[in-house]
């Protein structure tokens, strides 16, 4: 009989856990997990700070017994302490009564998933011990904002990723004064050029969101009330510094691997380097066949630029646990690799991008260029129509497809994933521009916004060759 050991269980434990249970029904697999619930879909959680949830619980997709239903022996409150990768044996505690026990297994998966990153930052870990700054990742996480928010007046959101712009859209709707800072030049640096992150800036400033961008925070300043009750805290930048009631931390994750970084090959803050099929390797890069790991403790085989990297995205997580299961015996199934697509939506300006942006292609030292169209999405003859700003990246000398992204007041979130689907097949702009799509006016206009962005890229790169030859 094989004995499993899957450690963690959020997107990717959930996933890993279950494709195995599907693929060896008779195998006996231990998921080890510290928290009392699995599941929890933490993207919802600015959503449930704007009151937009209609329950909590429906932010949990399966549960432990439902896991145990499928044949798993679910460890709930144990915390993995040690792993001894070769001699393949864990010790975990169990948290409610403090006993430790030793584990053996013949197949390790790891999907410990990730934490905040909290930079070493005066007074942040005081802030965060009194509760005048919190994390924002996982369901108590959550409860704690929520409950917190219900009585302030201000807050200062440290990262103006993901993260941190949804949650500061939905607290500003609330009319609490909010103050987003982060050392990058724009809002959604990471993820749009400034064609998109510009409109994305004028929206928060419509809705009264004070922009602290391209400001690194150096300390974290406690402010206490005369009975010794904490009462507000001021965030310190390079430039200036901001008092408010709360502030809220969301400024990236690093991997949980600290139990097994020394004996498997990482990359970057520690994520695990994974192979095609999920598998880890020992440091001096020998691929171990029955060690795998996958979600926000792993790497990512991004295509665009054909490299492994750090990308924790919970559809990252789900592709590559749900490969585990096919996997786990003999190597059979490859994982396709991500671009990292992805949506946000602030206030009622839409956004979504896949792949890179000009920017990063630039850091890369990639020789590539950008096209962008302002148009409306459907025709003018329609009672209402609305632009879309959209920008795709292009390699120089070959016309691949990097990136693209869209902004509009308007849901055009499908128009990444048609953009991902053409980076994973590897399809350059003048492909795009000749791929056959629908037109009907309650949709669109008879040449798509997606075409006419990639006819322009197309006519651009000829003249640009054309010219090239003269």
């Amino acid at each position: 009989m094989t004995t499993v050991a899957v450690i963690g269980c959020t997107h990717a434990g959930t996933f890993a856990a279950t494709s195995i249970l599907r693929n060896h029904p008779d195998w006996t697999v231990d998921v080890f997990e510290k928290n009392d619930t699995v599941s929890f879909l933490s993207c919802g959680i600015a959503l449930w700070v704007g009151n937009h949830v209609s329950s909590t619980e429906k932010m949990f997709y399966t549960s432990p017994q439902e896991l145990e239903k499928a044949g798993a022996h679910m460890h709930m409150r144990h915390e993995v302490n040690d792993i001894n990768v070769k001699g393949k044996k864990l010790e975990a505690t169990d948290l409610e009564t403090g006993k430790s026990k030793q584990y053996r297994f013949d197949k390790l998966v790891i999907t410990t998933g990730s934490s905040p990153a909290t930079p070493f930052i005066q007074g942040l870990r005081e802030a965060l011990d009194n509760g005048q700054a919190m994390l924002c990742k996982d369901y108590n996480d959550g409860k704690r904002i929520v409950e917190r928010t219900k009585s302030i007046k201000s807050v200062v959101v440290v990262g103006a990723g993901y993260i941190g712009c949804e949650l500061a859209e939905q607290l500003s709707t609330r009319g609490i004064k909010v103050t987003l800072v982060d050392a990058l030049p724009h809002v959604l640096d990471n993820n749009y050029d400034e064609n998109v992150t510009d409109q994305a800036e004028a929206a928060f400033k419509d809705h009264g969101v004070t922009l602290a961008m391209n400001q690194k925070v150096v300390a974290f300043r406690p402010e206490f009330g005369s009975d010794g009750v904490e009462s507000r805290v001021t965030v310190v930048t390079e430039l200036g510094e901001y008092t408010a009631d709360l502030a809220v931390l969301g400024a990236g994750f690093v991997p949980n691997t600290s139990l097994v970084s020394a004996q498997l090959r990482t990359l970057g803050y520690g994520a695990i380097i994974v192979d095609k099929y999920m598998r880890a390797a020992t440091p001096e890069n020998d691929i171990l066949d029955d060690v795998f790991a996958a979600g926000d403790c792993a790497t990512v085989h991004y295509n665009p630029t054909n490299t492994d990297e750090y990308r924790p995205l919970a559809t990252n997580a789900i592709r590559e646990a749900s490969l585990i299961g096919e996997n786990i015996e003999e190597p059979t199934k490859e994982y396709a690799g991500t671009q990292a697509t992805s949506a946000i939506q602030l206030y009622d300006l839409s956004m979504s991008s896949s792949g890179m942006t000009l920017d990063l292609a630039n850091r890369r030292h990639i020789e590539a260029e950008a096209v962008t169209i302002e148009e409306n999405y459907r025709p003018e003859f329609m009672l209402s129509t609305t632009p879309v700003i959209a920008t795709i990246v292009y390699e120089r000398a070959t016309g691949r497809i990097l990136g693209a992204q869209f902004a509009a007041k308007h849901d055009i979130s499908m128009a990444a994933n048609l953009i991902s689907v053409a980076i994973q097949a590897g399809f350059t702009v003048d492909q795009l521009a000749g791929t056959d799509m629908l037109f009907q006016p309650n949709f669109d206009k008879p040449v798509n916004f997606v075409s006419s962005l990639a006819m322009t890229a197309a006519a651009k790169r000829s003249g640009e060759l054309q010219a090239g030859k003269r």
